[in-house]
């Protein structure tokens, strides 16, 4: 009689046997085929560690302008003399790429524009104004070098083209800015290289992709930014994707003000011997680099005087005190370091001043006093 119930009972032990027996081997074996290098994906711990670091680089790429640690947190504030071009691209570019639920409800005209240009002579602001424009937006900046689509294989340009595209998808809102731009993106010609023609093919396939709506229904927030001196150099279907473009020229006279009032902000200066107004007329025809360089110059020259004083009285320049050097003057700014418009300017206005203090000892007519030039009309022409 109790057979029966043992003989289940045996059963049982059996079955459960079987089962851990089965599940102990299917677990020897997937840790064995897991562990032979030739098995499923030979490369598989490549693509592992590669995987990592591309999530790692995500999260760093994914950090925001609002970060005050970072080199490039500039704004508009820091920029002088380009606030007209700044309030218009903030209203006319950045808003529709950052908000784009309050333009895009409406009409599809009201959408960022996939590409803007920003065009002028060498040293007026163009790379700094992008910058800005990246940090007051809140949008992710790819600064993309000539160099990063450069590869000795054929095809891998197209293919960092196409990963530059992917990436810019995966941050939005993103800005893509291309500096000098016509070294990458020029004017195709018959004997251009196949490789140059097939990336610039790539690029504006890509960027045509961007008008399309996303998963979301919204436009794509990804807008190509470029920046060039060289404008007759960019290719006609390039310049056909940027129909905002931007030309930022050589300073006027309340804008050379404005930048060497940001200059000069933290600098001593001699204030019985400081004329801004002249050195602001003086400057016609200068870039803001040009400015920046020469107020650089302007303030190194008390530190040498000071320096060349101290070694005649045989004083150590370990005892030497910062306070004791004077501010800058008017004619620090003229010295040989000072570049050759501002000498040439200052030449010309003494030149003018020398004529009518002839005139008005001889008792002529002095009515034709030295009026300033036109804001965009320099002294003298600038030299390439």
């Amino acid at each position: 009689m109790g057979d029966p119930p043992s003989r289940k009972y045996g059963l049982l032990q059996d079955l459960v046997l079987l089962a851990v027996s089965l599940g102990s081997m299917w677990y020897i074996a997937q840790s064995i085929v897991s562990s032979l290098p030739t098995a499923g994906d030979p490369d598989k711990e490549q693509h592992e560690q590669a995987r990592i670091k591309a999530a790692a680089n995500l999260r760093r790429l994914d950090r925001r302008s609002n970060d005050s640690d970072s080199d490039d947190d500039n704004d508009g504030r820091d920029i002088g003399g380009l606030d007209d071009i700044i309030e218009e691209l903030k209203e006319s570019v950045i808003y529709p790429l950052t908000m784009p639920h309050l333009y895009a409800h409406s009409s599809s005209l009201l959408a960022a524009p996939s590409g803007v240009l920003l065009y002028g002579p060498p040293g007026c602001g163009k790379t700094m104004l992008a910058k800005a424009l990246a940090h007051e937006s809140g949008a992710c900046f790819i600064n993309l070098h000539i160099s990063t689509l450069t590869e000795k294989w054929y095809g891998d340009s197209n293919k960092l083209v196409r990963a530059v595209f992917s990436l810019a998808r995966k941050l939005q809102p993103t800005i893509v800015f291309i500096d000098e731009i016509d070294s990458i993106l020029g004017q195709r010609r018959s004997g251009e290289h196949e490789a140059s023609g097939m990336v610039k093919a790539e690029f504006m396939t890509l960027w045509d992709g961007l008008t399309s709506a996303s998963e979301t229904g919204l436009p794509s927030q990804i807008m190509i930014l470029g920046a060039t001196n060289r404008i007759q150099d960019i290719d006609e279907a390039i310049l056909r994707r940027m129909p905002k473009k931007f030309p930022v020229s050589l300073p006027s006279k309340p804008q050379r003000l404005r930048i060497l009032q940001l200059l000069l902000k933290d600098t001593k200066i001699e204030e019985d011997n400081f004329d801004m107004d002249y050195l602001t007329r003086v400057m016609a025809g200068m870039s803001g680099s040009d400015i920046k360089e020469s107020c650089r110059d302007a303030a190194m020259a008390p530190i040498r005087e000071y320096i060349r004083e101290q070694r005649q009285r045989g004083i150590a320049m370990t005892g030497v005190k910062p306070d004791a050097v004077r501010g800058i003057r008017t004619a620090d700014f003229f010295g040989t370091k000072g570049g050759q418009i501002i000498i040439s300017n200052h030449a010309k206005v003494q030149r003018d001043s020398k004529k009518r203090s002839t005139k008005k000892s001889r008792g002529q007519d002095s009515s034709d006093e030295y009026e300033d030039t036109e804001d965009n009309e320099p002294l003298v022409e600038p030299q390439d």
